[in-house]
């Protein structure tokens, strides 16, 4: 007995020390911790002209909450993005000491010099994403290394040199793009599914050219592996296949050899009618990063699609909670119109570039389901729900007043990234409370962004239909069918008077009807200095009035009538931030009223009609899901 007692103490004991060593195990022996210093390395080989790692700070112990830094749930950084925000200088070699790194996007920067040649020890990159900047020097041959990469795009840039040999052990990459840089020589047997040369005139397909000196004419984008004579062995990508043509009778067999193989394989899968509800056996694969799904599989975890596992329904479709078979919970989007929402490639891509979007306060894909009629969306499951499922009165315990400015933050910030941090930005088109979900502390994360755009494609790019919700919709974007980034900001104003009411648009809009169109009765009740008969009854006056004042001006600031007064979500991050919004509010405040009184009349009215037929557009979408 005594010795199990030993035994059973040494065991807790090592336990504890294993749990120690894992929280510790960021930290020097000073207490500093490894990943800040990384990250205040690549700080300090950068110019930054608009100040976006401005709360980077050397002294803290926790860099997640900082801009451009993704972190896991453990609370390790495993994604830095700074895409399209005019940083130069050089990349830090420390950027190789942020080990759980799983994805970097510095792309549309000015950043020269070359790569770090540390960069190999990341081993559990995925992504990344150097494109369109001043890179010099050669590939490092070192990149081979990194055999977990899906994704590498260095296209635009001016590197030199050859390919190196050792890329072609990267093996799980789906996309490799080295367009537009000085490239020479041979190319090597590279695994990536879809390549892209186009734009470096000194490299040969082969290396059996005459001197290897290069060619006119470039193949812009090809599926290989290719043989050892430079003949595709998979399906060619592209319809734009041009393969050079030799003097000798070997070049005109390969030729007559490859346009075979590219037309028998087209053929065969013409043939192949994409994975239905009948193919229970179906292997999985993924797409990227994400996890291609069986349609049976899902059929199965959410019992058939069963009505008592919805989660909620609206314009995009229809939402279930799932169990997959290791008994992992997932939220599952069924959309609608599944059949014609673009070809198989068009969704797939536009799925992928939904899923390279990622920000802590942004909704992670999770995967997808795609057959000949049906279009799924796989997002992991999150108990806590969204935003307009928690202002509900039945819901306790109710949002007090600091969760509510941190879900305003948090929103903004996700906002913010998919307008001028993603590239290709990303309008969201339905901000609503219904659509901002919370995960496990009550953080924002925003969902549904990039299906507005998915969907849209059956119309030949052009959107026909007005997507949203009643009572969110800008006035331009109702009138005209034309959405921008001032749409969304819209949206993100009538979210705060959400927040602020703990009621949804529809519901605040008929109330504030019963004294004037919403919008002016809030301006008016502004003027007046009686905000707190805006403010939710459950908060029971538990509220700061400054902060509350505060937040309605930015609400009334991102809700005026003409799209060009409305501030961009990063002015709007940095006034609830504290930073700017008296100058900002005054200065509306100066512009000359009566000459847009009209219009403004006009809009108001027009929304709060809105507000009387839902029936109008579609209705909320509430998912549950987190990141």
């Amino acid at each position: 007995m005594k010795m199990s007692r030993i035994c059973h103490t040494f065991y807790f004991f090592t336990l504890f020390l294993g749990c120690w060593t894992s929280v510790m195990g960021l930290l020097s022996p000073k207490g500093v911790n490894y990943e800040v210093q990384a990250l205040m390395g690549i700080k300090a080989s950068l110019e930054d002209p608009h100040g976006v790692l401005e709360n980077w700070d050397g002294d803290s112990v926790d860099p997640c909450s900082w801009t451009m830094v993704t972190c896991s749930a453990e609370g390790l950084v495993i994604g830095l993005g700074t895409p399209s925000q005019n940083l130069s200088g050089t990349l830090s070699q420390s950027i190789a000491n942020l080990t759980n790194l799983q994805i970097i996007l510095l792309q549309n920067n000015n950043i020269s010099g070359p790569i770090p040649s540390k960069l190999w020890q990341l081993s559990k990159l995925q992504t990344l994403d150097l494109s369109s900047n001043h890179f010099t020097g050669e590939i490092p041959s070192s990149l081979g290394f990194l055999k977990n990469l899906q994704y590498m795009r260095l296209n635009n840039n001016s590197f030199t040199g050859k390919v190196p040999r050792e890329v072609a052990n990267m093996t799980q990459l789906t996309l490799l793009d080295l367009s537009f840089n000085n490239l020479s020589g041979p190319l090597p047997m590279l695994a990536s599914k879809s390549f892209n040369i186009l734009g470096n005139p000194m490299v040969c397909p082969t290396g059996k050219e005459p001197e290897c000196s290069g060619m006119a004419l470039m193949p812009m984008s090809m599926a290989l592996n290719t043989s050892q004579d430079g003949v595709p062995s998979r399906t060619l990508k592209s319809h734009k296949l041009v393969i050079a043509f030799g003097s000798s009778i070997v070049s005109i067999s390969l030729l007559i050899l490859g346009i075979g193989l590219f037309l028998w394989s087209r053929q065969r899968n013409k043939n192949q009618l994409p994975f239905d509800q009948k193919d229970e056996h179906h292997e999985e694969v993924s797409l990227g990063n994400l996890r291609r799904f069986d349609f049976r599989e899902l059929q199965i975890a959410t019992n058939n699609f069963s009505s008592k596992n919805l989660l909620g329904k609206g314009g995009f479709g229809h939402v279930y909670k799932g169990n997959l078979r290791d008994g992992t919970a997932v939220a599952v989007k069924r959309l609608n119109d599944g059949s014609a929402a673009g070809g198989d490639k068009q969704f797939q891509i536009e799925i992928e570039m939904i899923s390279l979007a990622v920000h802590r306060h942004l909704l992670r894909l999770y995967g997808f389901c795609m057959t000949s009629t049906e279009r799924i969306l796989v997002y992991p499951f999150m108990s806590n729900g969204s935003v307009a499922s928690r202002l509900k009165v039945t819901v306790k315990p109710v949002l007090d007043w600091t969760s509510r400015k941190r879900i305003a933050l948090g929103t903004a910030r996700g906002l913010l990234y998919l307008h001028e941090q993603c590239d290709p930005k990303i309008i969201h088109r339905d901000v609503k409370a219904a659509n901002i979900l919370l995960d496990e502390y009550c953080e924002a994360v925003v969902g549904d962004f990039g299906l507005a755009k998915l969907l849209d494609h059956q119309d030949s790019h052009v959107t026909t239909a007005v997507r949203g919700t009643v009572g969110h919709i800008a006035p331009e974007y109702l009138s005209t069918g034309q959405s921008s980034e001032k749409t969304d900001v819209f949206g993100f104003g009538v979210l705060l008077l959400e927040l602020i009411t703990g009621q949804s648009a529809l519901e605040f809009g008929k109330a504030a009807n019963q004294k004037g169109a919403m919008l002016e009765w809030v301006r008016k009740i502004h003027q007046e200095k009686q905000l707190d008969v805006l403010v939710d009854k459950e908060l029971k006056n538990d509220y700061d009035p400054i902060e509350l004042e505060e937040m309605v001006q930015v609400a009334l600031l991102c809700t005026q009538y003409l799209p060009g007064f409305r501030p961009k979500m990063s002015e709007v991050v940095r006034m609830l931030e504290g930073d700017g919004l008296a100058e900002r509010w005054e200065a509306s405040q100066r512009i000359d009223a009566s000459k847009f009184r009209a219009q403004e009349l006009s809009s108001s009215e027009r929304f709060s009609d809105l507000t009387d037929d839902s029936s109008l557009l579609a209705q909320a979408m509430e998912l549950s899901g987190p990141r």
